[in-house]
């Protein structure tokens, strides 16, 4: 099935609601994007890495969006200059995070002499690493201004192209897409088209709403069963106008079933919400520590001992919601409320510290009433 609908592009993790995973994807949701690209590498190093603790930032994301129905793929800045290493960074992170897509960004470096013979290489490895994942390339709009660039090799292997479209310096969109479109048309007929529009300002330049809803028409028109804007980082709190006409703009996509969260604290509160008591201690480590008002306790035994009693007792039947969280590396702060038969909780206030995929300790403040 073709990528339908709109779609956004996410340079930096930190910089889209201050990196925050579920504020990703509830932004996102609401603004009736159908798919949402993540920067996933740059060149053949793995990107939105936590440069200080190593933490890799994309699988929150990955699974916040996917639990709204919203397609991920990943794009990746290529230089041609480590062929072999940039395809090997882009098969692994596609079959991490499972991606629905993947975007080869080539730009100037791919305008030197001898590049075809490169691009040939980089993109053999990959189709036969990721054979059944869509690939698109994301590159100069305007094949004709670009005759060095080895547009027709990058195709061969792509499902799609996506243009970066930029009418930088200049307020004509329409000409500019259509003028993309009949050429890269002439290169592949038979690959569909993508585009992507510019949601940022550069050197005292930047689109008007109206441009980008003329783009967003345009495309339209051509039969392009979707388009893209780049970028989050920058249209989101530098261009809120521009960000308003793109999240206003009608372009429904059908809906994508919703895939489970692997998130731990979504699957913990699942549990709490069915009663799972067997399957909340399956999220615990052996010697985790459970600290309440009450007592330190330690050991699955006596965790399971204390939900025995929150759930079946103190709030049998509850309705466990989390109204906040904010994650720092391994660390977990949540706010939550629970409503139920017998006492409700409004304060609920929790820190669980996580240790490869578990919960290591696990604080926790709440008063019943």
């Amino acid at each position: 099935m073709a990528l339908q609908g709109k779609g956004t592009w996410i340079w930096k993790i930190p910089q889209c609601e201050g990196g925050n995973a579920q504020s990703i994807a509830n932004v996102a949701k609401d603004c009736g994007f159908s798919h949402v690209l993540i920067k996933i590498a740059d060149s053949s190093y793995a990107y939105n890495v936590n440069k200080t603790t190593g933490a890799d930032l994309i699988p929150p994301v990955v699974d916040a969006l996917r639990a709204k129905g919203i397609l991920v793929w990943g794009w990746h800045y290529v230089y041609g200059y480590n062929p072999s290493g940039e395809a090997a960074i882009a098969i692994s992170q596609c079959k991490k995070y499972n991606l629905d897509g993947y975007v080869v960004d080539a730009e100037i470096e791919y305008q030197q002499s001898g590049r075809d013979a490169v691009a040939r290489s980089f993109m053999t490895q990959l189709r036969n690493g990721i054979p059944n994942t869509p690939i698109a390339l994301s590159t100069f709009r305007w094949p004709s201004y670009h005759s060095t660039f080895p547009y027709a090799t990058f195709m061969q292997f792509c499902d799609y192209s996506m243009p970066q479209v930029y009418w930088m310096q200049a307020h004509n969109p329409v000409y500019d897409l259509t003028k993309s479109f009949n050429e890269f048309k002439k290169i592949n007929s038979s690959k569909p088209m993508i585009p992507t529009g510019p949601a940022f300002r550069e050197s005292g330049w930047q689109p008007t709403a109206a441009e980008v809803k003329d783009f967003l028409d345009c495309a339209k028109s051509l039969g392009c069963t979707g388009a893209n804007m780049y970028s989050w980082d920058d249209s989101r709190t530098i261009l809120p106008d521009i960000w308003n006409q793109v999240a206003n703009y009608s372009w429904p996509a059908p809906s994508q079933p919703v895939q489970p969260s692997n998130d731990i604290l979504d699957k913990f509160f699942v549990m709490l919400n069915t009663v799972a008591y067997d399957k909340v201690l399956d999220l615990y480590t052996d010697d985790a520590v459970h600290v309440s008002s009450e007592r330190t306790i330690q050991g699955k035994d006596n965790i399971r001992v204390f939900y025995g009693q929150l759930l079946a007792n103190n709030l049998p039947a509850g309705n466990f919601k989390i109204t906040n969280q904010t994650n720092n590396g391994e660390t977990r702060h949540f706010t939550w409320t629970c409503t139920s038969n017998r006492g409700n909780v409004y304060d609920g206030s929790d820190t669980i510290g996580i240790k490869d995929g578990k919960i290591a300790y696990h604080y926790t403040h709440f008063t019943i009433s």
